[in-house]
């Protein structure tokens, strides 16, 4: 892309749904109070728990006041969307009634004066090769299509059995070789050094590991600085410490805003 910002707030992983009311009203706040602070937002991916199609949003009123919020947003702030592993069915009309343009995962960007790649960061998880052979299948054009001609009943259940069978899945490798399920959750240094060099660039911002922090990396001669974006969950206080951040970038820099305190 093209446009350039004097600063921009980046979020991810919010995996919205009526479930989870603190997390969603969390966002409706942001929507309201901190995104128009700045001149673009980026949402690099999951921000719905799952997507099985526009015609959902529809027939939900839980997905009508989330298009209302961003919509609203969209006419005060350049707003941006990039698939994730979960809503990565998000179509033209959906983003056409709030306004998004859609970024292709990767993509650089440009903020401050400086230049980011930014990606959602399933597809830099290259250890876990089953679940990248899954990537490939679902996001065929024709496969999707398929799976958009199906009945919304139909459509609703395989969401529900591909999350419960990955949840299920998960635990039980986690359990047995804790040590090989989180190298498989997380990102790997020749996957992010690829997409930087085919990329251009120097310094990377992801989400979908839900492993926020600030690295310095090298990998044989590149060498990058790599941001990991925040997941939000502030409705199961008892499994974990509420969370919900942005990364911020503007003059003074790039920084996390810790959201939850707000």
């Amino acid at each position: 892309m093209s446009e350039q910002f004097s600063s921009a707030l980046l979020i991810s992983d919010l995996h919205l749904t009526p479930s989870m009311p603190l997390t969603a009203q969390r966002f409706f706040d942001f929507c309201e109070k901190d995104a128009p602070k700045v001149e673009a937002v980026f949402i690099l991916g999951d921000l719905f728990e799952y997507w099985v199609g526009d015609d959902t949003a529809t027939l939900s009123p839980f997905q009508q006041e989330v298009r209302r919020a961003i919509a609203t947003l969209s006419t005060k702030v350049k707003t941006y969307y990039m698939h994730g592993n979960r809503d990565f069915l998000v179509g033209a009309d959906y983003l056409k009634k709030t306004g998004m343009t859609l970024l292709a995962d990767p993509s650089k960007i440009s903020v401050a004066g400086s230049e980011y790649i930014v990606s959602h960061g399933d597809s830099l998880c290259t250890a876990d090769v089953g679940y990248q052979v899954f990537r490939s299948w679902v996001r065929k054009g024709w496969v999707q299509k398929l799976f958009l001609r199906m009945p919304l009943k139909w459509r609703r259940s395989i969401a529900n059995n591909l999350r419960s069978n990955s949840a299920t899945q998960y635990q039980r490798t986690a359990h047995r070789t804790p040590e090989l399920s989180h190298v498989k959750a997380d990102v790997t240094l020749a996957a992010c050094a690829a997409v930087l060099r085919d990329q251009g660039g120097d310094k990377l911002i992801h989400g979908h590991t839900h492993l926020p922090a600030k690295h310095h990396e090298h990998f044989l001669e590149q060498e990058w600085e790599r941001w990991v974006l925040s997941d939000w969950d502030l409705d199961h206080p008892v499994r974990a410490l509420p969370r919900a951040s942005a990364l911020l970038i503007d003059v003074d820099g790039v920084r996390y805003c810790d959201l939850a305190k707000h």
